[in-house]
């Protein structure tokens, strides 16, 4: 399939996924099935997610064996589809259309107004926020976000309305798929160098994917990010409409009076529309921290750029209440609150950290954190630690190491031994972790466990713990 034409899904036949349980493939399959196009599937281990999508009329197959593949006209992969999988051998000798799970998302938005979300963070997070604000502000949009979204009930879904939000995943390079009318940029920093193999490839990226905006479509990007003020400019010198929005007086959505609220957050927006005079709005969020503050100002800017009401998307983005694994609270007990969160990129783990403070108060953080990808703890190891030195106390557990290899000597020591303090140790073994959270954390204090691995699992067992102690 060529990602420059959109094919209607209805061309595509029997649509069957290869790891369909993933966020990602799983969020594909709802939309697809939701446009009646017969989906099939298979994952290693079955999950709450196939039955969701079983019910929903989908065919589900548990192991993956060639024959799964039988009768397929499409079959998606995943960049972790490996070629030796028994179901992709069998599409390839069966000559089978075989596209990436994006390009299959591409098709699922086919004939809809296209907003694309991308960044190196804040993208989950602002897509979701963008979902809920263009629904209370009436154009019902169909949605595909790599998170579930309690406001909205699941991580994908197909509407009446004109519009589709979808974060654009720029890790292997497939957020080039979606020729969007309106591309939002939240950030550009060096990530993924494990796929584009340096910084000045990762930064061109996102060149190209500017280019993929539709004829008279609008760039959105954060005027505070230098990798993406420097892609506005040059967008700009090509004549493309861009808008931004940022604490730098120059956005023309400008964020101002920027304060902490208990587990929530304050800001005031000021922007004009075109042919009226600057206005300001007050924003209220149940979220905390100024990442949050920046990623709702930039689904504000989208929904402007969209032509919402500015009044409905401050009433919708004042009722968000989080994407999972963004700061999710997972329990109180003992007067201690724990916290989950995705960061795994260092600018990341420095704003998760800044808002955990910011709620903690005059109490303590502790943190526990497990580094994603053995590259990115090699590029990044001393970024980490500095930013892991903003808790009172952090643990770095090993690498989850997911489709990489182990890289000799890259471990979670290689960050802790790098930190200026003595607050950043080396637990390599979880439950060492999670007992000397319980042993240390006091009443009012915050426990905050960060990555993209499976340390998304401790948080209610420490909430467990502190409950039997």
């Amino acid at each position: 399939m060529n990602p420059q034409v959109q094919l209607d899904p209805h061309a595509l036949g029997r649509v069957h996924f290869i790891g369909m349980g993933g966020a990602g493939m799983s969020a594909v399959a709802r939309l697809l099935l939701a446009r009646g196009v017969p989906v099939s599937g298979s994952d290693a281990q079955d999950s709450q997610g196939l039955r969701e999508l079983e019910e929903l009329g989908a065919t589900v197959f548990v192991g993956q064996r060639a024959q799964n593949v039988a009768g397929a006209g499409t079959v998606v992969v995943s960049t972790a589809i490996k070629p030796t999988n028994p179901e992709l051998a069998a599409a390839r000798e069966q000559d089978l259309r075989v596209v990436h799970r994006s390009e299959a998302l591409a098709s699922a938005m086919h004939g809809q107004r296209v907003v694309a979300v991308a960044g190196t963070h804040g993208k989950t997070t602002t897509s979701s926020m963008a979902t809920v604000a263009f629904r209370a502000a009436g154009l019902d949009p169909s949605w595909a976000i790599g998170a579930f979204v309690a406001d909205l009930g699941a991580n994908a879904g197909f509407a009446d309305g004109e519009w589709f939000v979808a974060e654009a995943d720029e890790s292997d390079g497939s957020f080039l798929a979606y020729l969007p009318e309106i591309a939002v940029v939240t950030n550009v920093e060096p990530d993924h160098l494990d796929h584009y193999g340096s910084a000045a490839e990762f930064f061109a990226s996102f060149d190209r994917f500017a280019e993929t905006i539709r004829p008279g479509g609008t760039l959105v990007v954060c005027l505070d990010d230098e990798g993406s003020r420097n892609l506005a400019e040059r967008r700009r010198q090509t004549g493309e409409a861009v808008l931004s929005y940022g604490l730098d007086r120059a956005a023309d959505v400008h964020i101002s009076d920027v304060e902490a609220r208990g587990v929530g957050s304050h800001c005031t927006l000021t922007f004009a529309l075109a042919g009226e005079d600057a206005r300001s709005l007050e924003l209220d969020l149940l979220v905390p921290g100024a990442h949050n503050i920046a990623d709702a100002a930039a689904a504000f800017t989208a929904g402007v750029a969209a032509g919402a009401e500015p009044e409905a998307l401050i009433d919708g983005l004042g009722r968000f209440h989080g994407s999972a694994r963004r700061f999710d609270l997972k329990g109180t007990a003992r007067g201690v609150r724990v916290f989950d969160d995705y960061a795994h990129h260092p600018t990341e783990v420095q704003a998760a950290l800044t808002a955990a403070r910011e709620v903690a108060g005059e109490h303590k953080v502790h943190a526990i954190f497990q580094p994603h990808l053995y590259s990115r703890t090699r590029e990044f190891a001393a970024e980490f630690a500095a930013a892991l030195e903003l808790a009172d106390r952090a643990y770095v557990l090993d690498v989850f190491g997911a489709r990489e290899e182990p890289i000799p000597g890259v471990t979670g020591h290689s960050i802790a031994e790098l930190a200026a303090s003595g607050r950043v140790a080396s637990t390599p073994e979880a439950e060492e972790a999670i007992g000397a959270v319980l042993q240390s954390a006091g009443a009012g204090d915050l426990i905050l466990t960060i990555g993209a691995g499976d340390v998304t699992a401790l948080g209610p067992q420490i909430v467990n713990g502190l409950a039997l102690n």
